[in-house]
């Protein structure tokens, strides 16, 4: 027995521990991130897409403080500021002790999700049916997104300049919108099709209208004509609105809890509004760092960052530049003594769907949050690779505030793989890993996530900083 114990206790000083997770986790720490979850949701719920996201993140911003950013001001110690970049993305700072003097701390998330954007013109009619021709966003199922509630989100910009929010069928008063399926009784060819290939990109047609506009002229395209009337009703916008419209469709359902313990959030756009929204509280609930961090929330990852609101625009160096300068620093410098989590997420264990992970080095639900070293796919193509000295870092902050968290890769090297925006970070000379939550059902309509995996994701984010 003796040497038994002796073996225990070596095991235990040398090997990973074994008992990690919710498992040991309090009562009341379940509890807790359960309370953090019940925010979340109505964060998820109000920012379907990124104009949304930032909006909603700016009230609770202003809420908390927060004010907008001035070129050229010098700021104190704790004073919270914003930045909104073209209403697609915000970047929050909460100016630390030191300033930038010694680097900043970023926490970058995105806030864009696939979807289904509409096309330029996307408006027409067939057999006495009105529907919108669309282009799917970002690395989407097509099969998923038929025959279920959406609803249309967005602005359109009119030919005077003046903008309109469009958001119609969030609310289950409101009518939703469908893209239609082949009965199964004639779907035979379909059914042979690989699956990639049984929805074809230019099938995802959205159903909007049925009943024609009523009057005694004999024209054609009366269903279109009756749709475009009501939105010229409501919305004051005409057919050729659309072309300066950013206009998409997501599902209509609200998040909900999931299991009968409750345990679980399913709803759409986990990918990345659950690690925004936990980045956004650290923000928030941070006084008077010792150095400056910045929690910027972005867009256009799913399509790789491109586009002056994408994390490859220089809208964020710049506002460190600015920062700096006003400190009489150089921006560069700053820049290199800077330290990033990418807060993204990365994919959960699925034993339905086991054969696709190496189990070893997945992810797993209720195990805290996932640092993910590199993305890519095979051979570490298109990746940030964190160095050991950084990870080291990481490492110990997590230990040092008991933070739950896990390693993982993207499942098994040959597969298929991801990619996230550490890349673009580390390419300004910043210090930078994957830190974010396992998602279950990753880019489908309904994702699904832990509670105390959201709740660890926050108390990381809040102790990187605050307590690095």
């Amino acid at each position: 027995m003796e040497e038994k114990s002796k073996t225990k206790a070596l095991k235990e000083s040398l090997f990973l521990p074994t008992k990690t997770g919710i498992s040991a986790v309090k009562e009341e720490e379940i509890a807790k991130a359960d309370e953090f979850c019940e925010g979340y949701k109505q964060f998820l719920d109000n920012s379907p897409v990124e104009r949304e996201a930032v909006r909603y993140s700016r009230e609770i911003a202003e809420a908390n403080g927060f004010v907008p950013f001035e070129q050229d001001k010098r700021y104190n110690a704790g004073d919270k500021i914003y930045y909104i970049n073209r209403d697609k993305a915000i970047a929050l700072a909460v100016i630390g002790k030191n300033g930038t003097k010694n680097g900043v701390r970023f926490s970058i998330a995105h806030i864009d999700s696939p979807r289904v954007d509409l096309k330029p013109n996307p408006l027409y009619e067939d057999t006495s049916l009105a529907f919108f021709k669309t282009h799917y966003y970002g690395g989407l199922k097509k099969y998923q997104w038929t025959v279920m509630p959406l609803a249309l989100h967005g602005t359109v910009v009119k030919l005077d300049g003046s903008k309109v929010d469009v958001n119609v069928g969030s609310d289950e008063n409101e009518p939703c919108f469908c893209i239609t399926d082949l009965l199964p009784h004639l779907a035979r060819e379909q059914a042979a099709k690989p699956l990639s290939k049984a929805i074809e990109g230019e099938n995802l047609n959205v159903l909007i209208g049925s009943r024609p506009l009523s009057t005694d002229d004999e024209e054609s395209d009366l269903v279109k004509l009756n749709v475009m009337k009501i939105l010229n009703d409501k919305y004051g916008i005409t057919e050729g609105d659309f072309l300066s419209a950013e206009l998409c469709f997501v599902p209509a359902q609200k998040s909900r809890d999931v299991g009968f313990d409750r345990g679980l959030i399913g709803g759409y756009g986990h990918d990345d509004k659950v690690c925004a929204y936990p980045a956004l509280m650290a923000a928030i609930d941070s006084e008077a760092p010792d150095c400056t961090c910045i929690t910027y929330l972005t867009d256009k990852e799913e399509t790789g960052s491109d586009g002056n609101t994408g994390m490859q625009s220089d809208f964020l160096r710049y506002f460190v530049y600015d920062l700096a300068k006003s400190e009489g620093e150089e921006g560069y410098r700053v820049l290199s003594k800077s330290k990033c989590l990418s807060a993204d997420v990365n994919a959960a264990f699925d034993p339905i769907y086991a054969s696709a992970y190496e189990p070893k080095n997945s992810s797993y639900i209720n195990k805290g949050v996932i640092i993910s070293k590199y993305t890519g796919h095979g051979g570490k193509y298109d990746t940030s690779d964190a160095s050991a000295e950084y990870m080291g870092e990481i490492r110990s902050m997590l230990e040092k505030n008991e933070i739950i968290w896990q390693v993982g890769e993207l499942g098994k090297v040959d597969i298929g793989g991801g990619g996230t925006i550490a890349k673009y970070v580390a390419n300004m000379n910043v210090d930078v890993v994957d830190l974010g939550v396992p998602v279950l059902s990753m880019h489908a309509p309904f994702e699904l996530i832990s509670k105390l995996d959201v709740y660890e994701a926050y108390r990381a984010f809040y102790a990187f900083f605050n307590n690095m």
